[in-house]
């Protein structure tokens, strides 16, 4: 199949997909400026850690919706409107989140997770459409920097705006960077693929995507990879900042944590010559098994300390390990007709790890167990996706 590549990206002179991982990384600036700022910010407004998960629960049942419908999206409009759609989704939650009644920072959360899932469904496609199957780890390597570094400012910079300047300043600042990500996004006129546009034409209504992805033995485990991966950064960025300050720490301590945890991106390259040399089935099961055990060892801290921090730290390096690698099964493993309606359902786990992570955490709240209950539940997903993740074919 020829590749067709937008005219930007072959004179930006830094290999095929720097264009593509730079829009990713000033998302994922734009995005990070709220990861640690809005956990706090609920805790802060509505007193507890179980209002907290029901909060960001209603979030992501709002945001499941719109991902499954991206397909019918995909039919209706061209993808540079869809595209346009989610950035003006994520600027409109910047916006709702300078207000401090609840209904509207429900809908702002909604909000930012479905920009955030429709900025990676179509992200995926373009990846797909023009970066060859044999460039798709160097392709990850390198959005994984370029998020790194915007994730690496964000987190901190969002939480010394609020605590320093004022408690909507990160907000602001979010809205104008989505303004800078939308016109970026369209000096890059990236156009749909002659793949993509009879894929669209005949793709089935959201519904019926569904079963047919889960019938795809080797589809499901590449769900169930990026499902659990995601589990565990919902859990890292909604509670390790309530888990940090309920340590004893003040709350700049969880934005330099949160920017710290980014910085294990930049070492992507290294990450991807390791899965190289291991090969990517292997990679994800060690390091979903560093993600379990570290889990592990804040269960058995008990009460927040200091020390913690560092087994969180300890989790983050096998969740970025599977960041680098995490999305290779499936771009290898979709059959190219499919790759709008099955991108379509691969996308919710997203929707689905916002919705079930925040879930278990309200759940094991509710029938009054210790919370550590809740970190033993993520090590145990965590042990099972590696044991799933071994099915794969030794090639991918």
């Amino acid at each position: 199949m020829r590749l067709h590549r937008p005219l930007p990206l072959l004179h930006l002179g830094e290999g095929v997909g720097v264009g593509l991982a730079r829009l990713s990384g000033l998302e994922g600036l734009t995005r990070s400026l709220l990861v640690g700022t809005v956990p706090l910010l609920a805790l802060e407004r509505l007193g507890s850690k179980d209002a907290v998960s029901q909060v960001f629960t209603a979030g992501a049942v709002l945001t499941l919706l719109v991902t499954l419908n991206l397909g019918r999206l995909e039919q209706l409009m061209p993808r540079r409107w869809v595209m346009t759609f989610g950035i003006v989704s994520l600027f409109s939650a910047a916006i709702l989140f300078t207000f401090t009644v609840a209904p509207t920072f429900i809908l702002a959360i909604g909000l930012r997770s479905a920009a955030a899932s429709t900025f990676s469904v179509l992200l995926t496609l373009y990846v797909m459409d023009h970066i060859g199957k044999g460039e798709l780890t160097r392709m990850e390597s390198s959005r994984m920097v370029y998020n790194g570094l915007g994730w690496l400012i964000g987190p901190s910079l969002g939480v010394w705006l609020a605590s320093n300047v004022d408690e909507s300043a990160p907000f602001v600042l979010a809205a104008v960077l989505s303004v800078g990500l939308l016109a970026y996004y369209w000096w890059l006129r990236l156009g749909n693929s002659v793949v993509i546009t009879e894929a669209k034409s005949t793709a089935p209504s959201p519904l019926q995507n569904i079963p047919r992805f889960f019938k795809q033995r080797y589809l499901r485990i590449a769900y169930a990879i990026t499902f659990s991966r995601a589990t565990f950064w919902v859990a890292l960025f909604v509670y390790s900042p309530i888990y940090i300050v309920e340590a004893g720490q003040p709350a700049w301590v969880a934005g330099a944590f949160l920017s710290g945890v980014a910085a294990i991106l930049l070492f992507s390259p290294l990450i991807r010559r390791v899965a190289e040399h291991l090969g990517t089935r292997r990679l994800v099961i060690i390091a979903f098994g560093v993600i379990g055990a570290n889990m592990v060892a804040i269960a058995a801290l008990g009460e927040p300390r200091p020390l913690g921090i560092a087994f969180w730290f300890g989790a983050a390096l096998g969740g970025a390990a599977i960041d680098v690698v995490g999305n290779i099964p499936f771009m290898r493993m979709v059959k190219p007709r499919e790759r709008v309606p099955m991108a379509t359902v691969f996308s919710t786990w997203r929707e689905m790890s916002a919705l079930v992570s925040p879930l278990l955490g309200a759940l094991v709240l509710a029938l009054t167990l210790p919370f550590e209950a809740y970190y033993l539940i993520i090590a145990a997903i965590s042990a099972l996706t590696a044991a799933y993740a071994s099915r794969l074919p030794r090639r991918i």
